[in-house]
C-alpha cells in the first residue's frame, strides 16, 4: 500500500475515532437520563413568606416583542409587593421609548417596574446584568430574554427550591411557541429538546455539572456574588458563571417538567448568528475554565462531563477535516478486505455519526411527547443534514475563539411570532428592521462543499458503491444552509430596493 494512501487512511481513522467519541457520549447521556428519569428533585420545604424576586429583562433593539414580554411578566402569579421588574435596555432604536412607556404603565398598575437604559454597552448582556444586579431589590433574580413568554405559575414552581440554602440556581426547560413555523424552526426544536430533556436532565440528576441557559431560570443573588459576578470576557457569560458557581459548591436544579415558552429564529442567518455565538462562547469558556475545573475538588464524573461538554464544539473542526479526507478514502483503492472496510469505516461512521444522534433525539421526543413522538421521525434526516451543514459556520467560530479574535455580542432577531400559524405575512415585513449578514464567505464555502459532495455521491453511484453514496447524503445539508442564506440576502436587497423606490 503506497505511503500516501496510508497517511490519508490513518488521518481519516483518527478523525473518525475523535468524532465517534462524541457520538458515544450521546449514548451515555441517554443511559444516564433513563437511569435517573424518576429521580425528580423536590423542594426541601416551602417558604412561609415568599421572598422578593427581581425579574431581569435584558433587551437590545427588541421593539417587536417588548409588549408581549412585559404583559407576560405582569401576569405572573406572584404578589406584586414581592415582585420587582427591571427592564435592562441597551437599545439604539425605538425600543427604548417603548420600554420607558411600558414601565410607566406598569407602575400605574401597581408594579415596581424600572427601565435601566445604558448608552454604553460595555459587556453587552453580561454588563447589563452585572450593573442591574447591584441595585436589584430581590434576593432572587428571574432572568428572561426578550423572546420569552413565561407561564403565570412559573415563579411559584421554582421559588420554593431555594428553601435549601445551598441551591444557587433553578433552571426551567425551554418550549417553542413557533415550533411549526417552518422547517428550520421544527428542526431547531428537535435540537433544543435533545439538549434540555436529555443533556440537562441527565447531568443534573446524575450529580454532574450543568449550566444556566442564559434565560428562564432563577439565580440566588448571593451565588452570583460568591462566584465573582457576571464577567464579559466570553460570549457565553451564562456558562462561565455556572461553572464558577458550581465549583464554589452551589447546587443547581433543573426542572424538565416546568417549561418557559420562547421564540425560535425563523431564518437561517439569525440561526447561524446564534450558533456562532454559542459555539465561540463555549470554546472561550473552555480555554478560560477547563483547567480550573480539572484542578478543583469536584467529583471525577463532574470533571469528565465538563471536559466533554466544553470541548464538544471542537468536533466541528473534526467534521471539516472529515469532509476533506472523505474523497481520497472513498475514491481510493485500499488493499483491505471489503468486510474490514465496512466495519471500520462505513458502519462506524454511520452508527456514531447518525444512529447515535438519532437515538439521542428520538429519546428526547419519547420523553417529552410519549404518545406522538413518532411524528417527529421524518425530520431526523433534516436534523442530520443541518448539523453537518452548520460545520463551516461553527468551525469558523471555533477558530476565532482559538486565535483570540474578539467579536461583539450579536443578538438573535425576534419578530414577535407566536402560535403555530406564525403570522408569516406580518413577520416578513418586520424583518426589514434587521440587517442580513454582510459576509458571503461562509455561504460560499458551504455551497462549494455542497457541490463537492453532490459530485462525490454521483460518482459513487456510477461506481456502484450505493452504501457509501447513501451514507454521504447528509452532507448535502451544505446546500440547505448556503442557499437559505443566499435567499435571505437577496430578499433583504430586494426589500431595500423597494424602500428606495417608494
Amino acid at each position: 500500500m503506497p505511503t500516501q494512501d496510508i497517511i490519508w487512511y490513518s488521518a481519516y481513522i483518527l478523525v473518525l475515532i475523535g468524532m465517534s467519541g462524541y457520538g458515544l457520549h450521546r449514548l451515555i447521556i441517554v443511559y444516564l437520563y433513563w437511569k435517573n428519569v424518576r429521580n425528580r428533585p423536590e423542594p426541601r420545604a416551602h417558604f412561609d413568606e415568599l421572598p422578593v424576586v427581581t425579574v431581569q429583562l435584558p433587551m437590545y433593539n427588541e421593539m417587536f416583542v417588548v409588549d408581549r414580554l412585559l404583559e407576560s411578566v405582569a401576569a405572573l402569579d406572584y404578589p406584586k409587593e414581592k415582585l420587582e421588574i427591571q427592564i435592562l435596555d441597551d437599545s439604539t432604536d425605538g425600543t427604548t421609548e417603548l420600554c420607558m412607556k411600558k414601565a410607566e404603565e406598569l407602575r400605574s398598575r401597581g408594579y415596581d417596574a424600572v427601565c435601566l437604559h445604558r448608552t454604553d454597552r460595555t459587556g453587552f448582556k453580561a454588563g447589563a446584568l452585572e450593573e442591574a444586579t447591584q441595585v436589584a431589590k430581590g434576593d432572587f433574580l428571574f432572568i428572561l430574554d426578550a423572546d420569552f413568554q413565561p407561564h403565570s405559575d412559573v415563579l411559584m414552581k421554582q421559588i420554593h427550591y431555594f428553601t435549601d440554602d445551598k441551591v444557587g440556581l433553578v433552571q426551567t426547560r425551554w418550549e417553542h411557541i413557533n415550533r411549526n413555523y417552518n422547517l428550520l424552526t421544527r428542526v431547531q426544536a428537535l435540537f433544543l429538546d435533545g439538549h434540555f430533556m436529555m443533556e440537562q436532565t441527565a447531568r443534573n440528576r446524575s450529580g454532574r455539572f450543568f449550566t444556566f441557559n442564559g434565560t428562564a431560570g432563577i439565580w440566588r443573588k448571593t451565588a452570583i456574588t460568591d462566584a465573582g459576578g457576571w464577567e464579559h470576557d466570553t460570549l457565553t457569560e451564562d456558562m462561565d458563571l455556572s461553572y464558577r458557581a458550581q465549583m464554589k459548591g452551589w447546587h443547581f436544579i433543573f426542572l424538565n417538567d416546568v417549561v418557559t415558552p420562547a421564540e425560535l429564529p425563523v431564518d437561517m442567518n439569525g440561526f447561524k448568528a446564534q450558533q456562532h455565538r454559542w459555539t465561540k462562547g463555549s470554546i472561550q469558556v473552555c480555554q478560560k475554565m477547563l483547567f480550573d475545573i480539572l484542578r478543583s475538588s469536584a467529583p471525577l464524573k463532574a470533571k469528565l462531563e465538563a471536559t466533554t461538554h466544553l470541548t464538544a464544539n471542537y468536533s466541528y473542526l473534526l467534521l471539516i477535516l472529515l469532509c476533506c479526507l472523505i474523497y481520497p478514502v472513498a475514491m481510493g483503492n485500499f488493499n483491505f478486505q471489503h468486510s474490514i472496510y465496512i466495519i471500520l469505516i462505513n458502519l462506524l461512521l454511520f452508527f456514531f455519526a447518525s444512529i447515535a444522534v438519532c437515538i439521542f433525539y428520538v429519546s428526547a421526543q419519547i420523553a417529552i411527547r410519549p404518545r406522538s413522538w413518532w411524528k417527529e421521525l421524518p425530520y431526523l434526516p433534516v436534523l442530520l443534514a443541518l448539523g453537518i451543514g452548520m460545520a463551516v459556520n461553527n468551525a469558523k467560530a471555533v477558530l476565532e475563539a482559538i486565535v483570540g479574535h474578539q467579536s461583539s455580542f450579536v443578538r438573535t432577531p425576534k419578530y414577535g411570532i407566536g402560535g403555530e400559524d406564525g403570522r408569516k405575512e406580518g413577520s416578513l415585513l418586520k424583518k426589514r428592521g434587521y440587517k442580513a449578514i454582510k459576509s458571503v464567505i461562509v455561504p460560499v464555502l458551504e455551497l462549494a462543499f455542497g457541490c463537492f459532495f453532490l459530485w462525490m455521491i454521483i460518482e459513487l453511484l456510477i461506481r456502484g458503491n450505493i452504501i457509501s453514496a447513501v451514507l454521504m447524503s447528509p452532507f448535502l445539508g451544505f446546500f440547505y444552509t448556503s442557499l437559505c442564506s443566499f435567499g435571505q440576502m437577496l430578499s433583504c436587497l430586494s426589500s431595500k430596493k423597494d424602500e428606495v423606490q417608494a
